[in-house]
């Protein structure tokens, strides 16, 4: 594979596996690739992605652009250093916990997506609070997370409960994925005001979140853990760094 970047075919064949496993998911992956066959299809996707997102960002601009009160409110409370940090690194870590580890089922797996929800809804749902900001109820909120992924982790280990959960992920991994590629988009729908406007036009506004989720679900099914993590990790590290560049 000889400079496949500058391929438009190299494109098309990446949009076709990924298009095919999105018709049909599957758990197990299609084909054993080599560590840098890996690497280039993820840089070729990532490349995808970041075209896709300012294409919508774009159109949005001429259509409707709601206000990202989450980038708003980091930009004001951390330093740039801390923003690359947070937003860089520990951000897309935790998602990706959240929503991509456990499309491969293991009881660890289960168990540290299990607490990393918990803490996602207790912050935006219960308490109405940033991911990042450490409050009154930061602690109340780690600690629950904490004690249910411990519970899940017990529970998930004995051995019977273990083979229904794998036979379970076996048997319905294509809602599990379309469940984690939709909640991951959904929920973000909590940076934003939540008003009627951008309810009624939430499958607009989340679009990027949601092709990005296909994306890193593919990727993480198809190369492993590591590499749709990275591509977050590029992602939000991009963006952050464009947000530093005065427009006015």
């Amino acid at each position: 594979m000889t400079y496949p970047f500058i391929k438009p075919k190299y494109y098309l064949s990446l949009l076709g596996d990924l298009f095919s496993f999105i018709k049909r998911p599957d758990s197990d992956p299609l084909a054993v690739k080599s560590v840098k066959n890996k690497t280039y299809d993820t840089i070729g996707l990532f490349i995808i992605k970041i075209c896709f997102s300012i294409a919508v960002a774009s159109l949005l601009q001429f259509v409707y652009e709601p206000k990202n009160l989450t980038a708003v409110s980091m930009l004001e409370r951390f330093s740039p250093i801390m923003l690359l940090l947070v937003a860089g690194i520990i951000l897309p870590v935790y998602e990706e916990i959240t929503f991509r580890l456990s499309l491969k089922f293991k009881p660890i797996y289960f168990a540290l997506t299990s607490g990393a929800f918990t803490y996602y809804i207790l912050t935006k749902a219960v308490f109405r609070t940033r991911l990042s900001l450490v409050d009154e109820t930061f602690g109340i909120r780690v600690f629950f997370a904490i004690i249910l992924m411990l519970i899940a982790y017990v529970f998930i280990r004995r051995e019977k409960i273990k083979i229904y959960f794998e036979r379970f992920w076996h048997h319905n991994f294509r809602f599990i994925y379309y469940f984690s590629c939709i909640s991951f988009a959904w929920l973000h729908l909590f940076n934003f005001e939540l008003n009627l406007a951008n309810l009624l036009l939430l499958p607009i506004i989340t679009l990027p979140q949601l092709f990005s989720a296909t994306i890193a679900g593919y990727t993480r099914i198809e190369f492993g853990f590591r590499y749709p993590l990275f591509v977050h990790m590029a992602t939000n590290i991009l963006f952050t760094l464009l947000s530093f560049i005065p427009l006015d």
